[in-house]
């Protein structure tokens, strides 16, 4: 993966909306922070997996983010807010790269807004709220585009067929609108 070709395919790229069920205009407003960083040579991305107690979503492995407040100005200063809540990241470090395309979520009906973020180097000093988060994901792409990581599957979702990707890492598993995210961002960041 290169920073540069990232950032030069996700910069002006036209940004479409879609997911498992269409949008309707009711859906909640969402975003989250897909922040690579460097690590011995390679990209890592940062994952939280939610807190168990959760009303939904619960115990997913996910990116941090959440729901547009009436204090946050645009959707990117939602994702920087609720990155600094749930993990304590100082998010003024982040350098964002771009967007991926908007996801409408089946389970709580919200429209994620994923912009990618760069840190220079690996974060430090994260601390997990437990309100909301059980654990800190750092992964490897290596490990995300390994073939033993990648799987499909076909589920019916509102009578129509749907593809659901699914990353399996060492003890977690992502899946839903985090794994669609990361495999759009694998997909553009690999493509030459």
């Amino acid at each position: 993966m290169d920073l540069n070709q990232l950032r030069a395919a996700l910069d002006g790229r036209p940004q479409s909306t879609w997911g498992d069920t269409p949008p309707t205009g009711q859906e909640r407003r969402s975003a989250v922070l897909v922040l690579l960083y460097p690590e011995d040579g390679e990209f890592c991305v940062l994952l939280i997996r939610r807190a168990q107690h959760l009303r939904s979503h619960s115990w997913e492995v996910a990116f941090p983010g959440g729901g547009q407040e009436d204090g946050d100005d645009t959707l990117l200063a939602t994702a920087q807010r609720e990155t600094r809540e749930e993990i304590g990241l100082d998010t003024g470090q982040v350098d964002v790269i771009g967007q991926l395309d908007r996801y409408v979520t089946v389970g709580s009906r919200s429209l994620v807004h994923p912009f990618v973020g760069f840190l220079p180097h690996p974060p430090a000093g994260l601390i997990p709220d437990p309100a909301e988060v059980e654990h800190i994901l750092l992964v490897s792409t290596a490990e995300l585009l390994s073939d033993e990581a990648w799987r499909e599957e076909i589920w019916p979702i509102n009578g129509v067929d749907r593809p659901i990707t699914f990353f399996e890492l060492y003890g977690d598993t992502v899946w839903g609108a985090t794994a669609a995210m990361l495999r759009q961002l694998l997909t553009i960041a690999t493509t030459r």
